[in-house]
């Protein structure tokens, strides 16, 4: 006997029940005729994951319950189809606010719902907080179709060893995990190795179903798979794309063997590029902007930024403007203007000089008898900020800021200027892998936008911000290969100062980076959101005090 497994590997907006009915419904039906008999949806696919304080409001939740029977009438008519569902469920009837609720699956078939599993353990870490919202399971869920019992688990359960070893303990031949597990560098490679230790554990093969999209500032990358009783990745679902994965377990003598198409593995940079890709495609389409601007400088994070948001909405949606100082330096505007040309957007220039010594013109009796320092040049920052964001007003496009991790943990950047703006793609991302990236863009083009988008020299000059004369990076931080090092163990890896410098790194390096790291959380709260691709981003991942005398 064969059971026809389809895993609805979609894309789902938080909050939009009828549009994320729709779209179960019709995977349903999708999947019933081409002979599936078992549909995984994601975790919470119903109403989007997360929801965040959305769990709390129980007007939310009454339309969860709703759009979950909307599931069940609609898919009422696909016989012996059952439709493994992701939803929240509200604990009681008339609970009130702020009361806890379930992270649940629940099994639809035949229009009536047979089975509602909740999810055992609750992730409190890194971008998770389920805690505060959901209380936790207590018993495992099997289920048979057409004579194959499937353990049912949800993400986090299949991270511990229990979940799994409880359904095996009740009889599952095959464990169904559906999955909204946010995408950074390495991840896919972890979540398979930890499948593989509850198939090994268990003795049971896996499908393993995942959601895919942007929320936000996380990103999830699909690649929905399945491993065999030995654990060998025996299916595996493209990334950063939505499909309709079908795996074919078959079932002869007790013996469990699962059939299914096995996409290759892909290189480090290739994932990060269609992460970044996918995150600004989705943050842009589903907040219903009309497109992106940005402003482009001639230098690398805003070259990158650029070939990032071509390739994620048409250079038809995306706007730059080159917004010249008195020491943007004439190789800027040359690579600035080649650049725009090669990608086809539209190209703006927009002098600063006249309001730069307007605002100087103003200011001179207050700053008089002291000399131009910081002040000067954040002031140059500040009105390309407010000329972006007033064409951003004008025309309903978003801006794009291009600052990266590196200046962010440093407070390299200018609030109100080259921090202004909604959306902060290369947020994430270190300056030695935006140079990296931009690398590898210009190697390969895989939204056929167009070869070598950025000029070489852009790549290959001394970054500098061009706000006085002859300014390199360097003059105020450690080489990025330095930087982003000690960031990389102080910051993502919570790195001791004094194993940091036993590690090699010199001490005035090392005491310099975490000391602009501590200083600097203010602006970092005053950030726009952006896209995550590390296991820790400045985001939800780093919730460190503004006030705060501590430092080791």
């Amino acid at each position: 006997m064969t059971l026809s497994i389809c895993t609805a590997q979609l894309n789902f907006v938080v909050g939009d029940l009828p549009g994320n009915v729709q779209k179960i419904v019709d995977a349903a039906r999708q999947a019933h005729a081409a002979g599936a008999r078992l549909l995984l949806t994601p975790e919470l696919a119903l109403c989007g994951y997360a929801a965040e304080d959305l769990f709390l409001r129980p007007a939310f939740l009454s339309a969860c319950d709703d759009a979950v029977k909307a599931v069940a009438r609609e898919t009422a008519g696909l016989k012996d189809l059952a439709i493994v569902l992701g939803h929240p469920q509200r604990t009681e009837q008339g609970s009130p606010a702020f009361a806890p609720c379930l992270n649940a699956a629940s099994v639809l078939r035949n229009g009536c719902i047979e089975n509602t599993y909740a999810k055992r353990e609750l992730p409190n870490y890194q971008v998770f907080d389920e805690r505060r919202y959901f209380v936790p399971g207590q018993a495992p869920c099997v289920f048979e179709v057409q004579g194959v019992r499937v353990g049912l688990l949800i993400c986090e359960d299949a991270w511990h060893a229990a979940p799994a070893r409880d359904c095996a303990q009740a009889g599952a031949e095959l464990l169904a995990v559906i999955n909204a597990s946010p995408f950074h560098m390495g991840k896919s490679a972890q979540r398979e190795q930890t499948m593989r230790e509850r198939v090994q554990e268990t003795g049971l093969p896996l499908v393993y179903a995942h959601l895919v999209g942007g929320q936000d500032e996380v990103v999830f990358e699909g690649r929905s798979f399945a491993l065999d009783a030995a654990g060998q990745v025996v299916g595996r679902a493209p990334g950063f794309e939505e499909k309709l994965v079908f795996t074919q377990v078959d079932k002869a003598h007790s013996a469990i063997k699962i059939v299914a198409d096995v996409a290759p593995e892909r290189s480090m940079e290739a994932d990060l590029w269609d992460t970044l890709v996918l995150g600004v495609r989705d943050y842009v389409r589903k907040n219903g902007f009309p497109g992106v601007l940005l402003g482009l400088s001639g230098g690398i994070d805003s070259a990158l930024v650029l070939a990032i948001a071509v390739d994620a909405l048409g250079a038809d949606k995306v706007r730059t403007v080159m917004m010249p100082s008195p020491y943007t330096a004439d190789i800027s505007w040359i690579d600035a203007r080649d650049m725009a040309g090669r990608l086809g957007v539209q190209y703006d220039e927009i002098a600063i000089a006249p309001q730069f010594e307007a605002f100087k013109a103003a200011l001179a009796p207050h700053f008089a008898g002291r000399a131009e320092d910081t002040t000067e040049e954040n002031l140059q920052a500040r009105i390309r900020g407010t000329l972006l964001m007033a064409l951003s007003n004008k025309f309903g496009a978003v801006v794009l800021t291009t600052g990266n991790k590196s200046e962010l943990a440093t407070g390299y950047c200018t609030l109100y200027g080259d921090m202004a703006g909604g959306f902060a793609p290369i947020k994430d991302v270190a300056k030695t892998q935006v140079f990296a990236l931009a690398r590898w863009r210009n190697a390969n083009d895989p939204y056929g936008t167009g070869t070598h988008p950025i000029p070489e020299r852009i790549i290959t000059r001394p970054p500098s911000a061009e706000l006085r004369p002859d300014q390199k990076d360097q003059d105020s931080l450690p080489v990025y290969e330095v930087l982003d090092a000690i960031v990389e163990r102080y910051m993502e890896n919570d790195e001791p100062i004094e194993s940091i410098v036993a590690a090699g790194f010199e001490r005035a390096d090392v005491e310099k980076v975490t000391r602009l790291i501590k200083i600097n959380e203010y602006k970092r709260r005053q950030a726009p959101v952006g896209i995550r691709v590390t296991r820790r981003s400045f985001g939800k991942d780093w919730r460190y005090p503004i006030t705060n005398q501590f430092r080791a």
